[in-house]
């Protein structure tokens, strides 16, 4: 950590991001103008603009009526002539200087978001205002450190040579983090090697064990989603003898091969003999509940993502950290960053992040939850009546439409997000959903489509038995650590000779194979995924799941088996009619890469 300059005053640097969030927020709709106007006279000459019929112009009026709202399957071809090599201003005037891949799929692959270098800026200007918010609730946060868990992931390039990989680790890679300058809200226990270190269980061992060299010290602990936070604890409760005996003795386990993150280490470690019999008198103990509390005594919070799907992670939160406050302090994306939470240490059910008017430009397609197909395409009229970022109604649902300065326009991200009130002019929204996504564990995203196109490919292993799956519907359990997605499957058996084992294994595995290279890589490489289970329930269980839904409410003309089940009674309902249980004997195929883009749609 670099040392504070002379002149550095917290209290002042805090006092200046306040003013900020304050006077943007109180500006929105100039703001935004100002951002659209900006965008599109800096990319005036670019082809995507020009093919629309935009000539310069920077009003909102012609904007919106000559571009279309578009989905990531209509800038696909342009994408991938620029993953191919064409280097014409074909989106933006800047240079791509890398993509971005979304965890959301397409077509089974991650989406390539194409990004520029002054992005890095804007993202890290976001990350600036987190702490200054955070210290109005909590003070005296400088005084400590964080114990955030962050690692890299895999990252490939595209036949032109363009760097594809997450966000985080464009941003972990970026001098913005590695050069960081003196705050000492970005003091961490990981030393950036160990935040850098590409091997998952060597970056998750030293940066346990720097957390716990400093366990005094952290006043925070956090990662970025619930589910790794959640492995974390699950590692150290499998690694903690290991640990353990390295603070004891000072040095480093052997497994730790990265020389730079044994050096970056040795720097921390030290001989602790009576650090490790405390660690060890409490990892020994027959509960863990409230581990995080008793391992790490002067934490005020868990800062992680708790919105959405990672909702389902909140009991074991509470039961590892003993109630301490979870805190979601941003809502970002691969396409763009978007917005903090003003109020972090409300309930994880409150959370809304006041979306920041400098970062993109902003529009909100107003969702019709009694027309599904409201979502999948746009009239002329619809895409004329998106509504601005000051003009959305409380209460009201939306999916989130952004112009960027990386060169998306009008692009729907796919989040429907709900207006639950406004700072100032700017609205503040709750994470609604990932529109389409049925199944998630971690930051894999498995929609209705896929599911469906894998049970496909499984099926066919019954066929030489005379067996069809009539009925199935899906369940992520995060009961287990790592999560695993459950399929339940009532079978019609037409032939007479029994299906061994092995073939509804391949058939987990048949799946798995099918599913996304977000997904396959959660499994092989981050281990963050647990095995497909596929469960055979009796026959007549899903006759039983409708009469539950009617009891309920449901009207049995338009009652449909849903694909997946949430609530606790039907996963009740469907375990107590489970015979058996089966699941994929090993992991799938992923190579860590990118094929989609290479000679896809070069004709275009």
């Amino acid at each position: 950590m670099p040392e504070a300059p002379k002149d550095y005053n917290l209290v002042e640097q805090n006092r200046k991001i306040l003013e900020f969030i304050e006077d943007v927020t109180s500006n929105a709709d100039q703001v935004q103008q100002k951002v659209l106007s900006e965008i599109l006279s800096r990319n005036a000459n670019v082809e995507y603009l020009r093919r629309h019929g935009l000539n310069g112009q920077t009003d909102r009026d012609t904007f919106k009526k000559l571009l279309p709202v578009i989905s990531y399957e209509d800038l696909q071809p342009d994408i991938n002539r620029i993953a191919n090599g064409d280097t014409s201003p074909i989106l933006c005037s800047k240079p791509i200087s890398e993509f971005l891949t979304s965890s959301g799929t397409s077509g089974g692959e991650r989406k390539l978001m194409p990004t520029i270098e002054e992005e890095l800026g804007r993202r890290s200007l976001l990350y600036s205002l987190l702490m200054p918010v955070m210290s109005q609730f909590v003070p005296g946060l400088e005084n400590g450190k964080g114990m955030y868990l962050m690692f890299i992931k895999a990252e490939a390039k595209t036949p032109s040579g363009i760097v594809a990989r997450p966000v985080l680790t464009s941003y972990y890679k970026s001098s913005y983090f590695r050069d960081r300058p003196y705050d000492p809200y970005t003091n961490y226990t990981s030393p950036n090697e160990t935040v850098l270190c590409p091997d998952s269980y060597q970056s998750m061992y030293s940066q346990l064990l720097c957390g716990l060299c400093q366990n005094k010290e952290v006043l925070r602990v956090g990662a970025v989603f619930a589910s790794g936070f959640i492995r974390a604890i699950r590692f150290l409760e499998k690694h903690w003898t290991l640990l353990c005996n390295d603070i004891r003795t000072g040095s480093v386990n052997a497994e730790i091969t990265d020389v730079s993150v044994r050096e970056a280490v040795m720097k921390i470690l030290k001989p602790d003999p009576k650090l490790a019999d405390f660690i060890e008198a409490e990892c020994g103990k027959k509960s863990w509940q409230g581990i995080i509390t008793r391992l790490w005594p002067n934490t005020k919070y868990v800062d992680v993502i708790v919105t959405g799907t990672m909702s389902q992670y909140i009991p074991t939160l509470d039961y590892y950290s003993n109630g301490l406050p979870l805190v979601c302090t941003m809502y970002a994306s691969s396409e763009c960053y978007f917005g903090v939470n003003l109020t972090p240490l409300c309930k994880p059910s409150d959370v809304s992040y006041t979306l920041i008017p400098t970062m993109c430009y902003y529009e909100f397609l107003p969702v019709n939850r009694t027309n599904s197909d409201h979502s999948d395409s746009l009239s002329d009229k619809e895409q004329q009546d998106l509504v601005e970022l000051v003009d959305v109604k409380v209460g009201q649902e939306y999916e989130l439409v952004v112009t960027t300065y990386a060169g998306l326009y009008r692009y729907r991200v796919g989040d429907v997000l709900r207006v639950a009130g406004f700072k100032n002019k700017a609205p503040q929204f709750n994470f609604v959903c990932r529109k389409n996504v049925v199944l998630s564990i971690d930051s894999d995203k498995t929609d209705e489509v896929e599911l469906q196109n894998a049970m496909k490919n499984a099926v066919t292993h019954l066929v030489p038995f005379d067996a069809t799956v009539s009925e199935y519907t899906s369940y992520a359990d995060t009961t287990t650590i790592p999560g695993h997605y459950v399929l339940y499957w009532e079978l019609t058996l037409n032939g007479t000779t029994q299906i061994p084992p092995c073939v509804f294994e391949d058939c987990c595995l048949a799946i798995e194979e099918s599913l996304n290279s977000v997904y396959r890589q959660g499994r092989v490489s981050d281990k963050s995924i647990g095995p497909l289970e596929i469960k055979i329930v009796e026959q007549g269980t899903f006759d039983k799941l409708m009469d539950y839904a009617i009891s309920l409410g449901a009207s049995i003309n338009q009652y449909k088996t849903p694909r997946c089940v949430k609530f606790a009674p039907v996963v009740e309902l469907l375990n107590s009619r489970a015979t058996s249980t089966y699941f994929s004997p090993k992991c799938p195929k992923w190579v860590p890469g990118h094929k989609q883009w290479i000679n896809n749609n070069n004709q275009n």
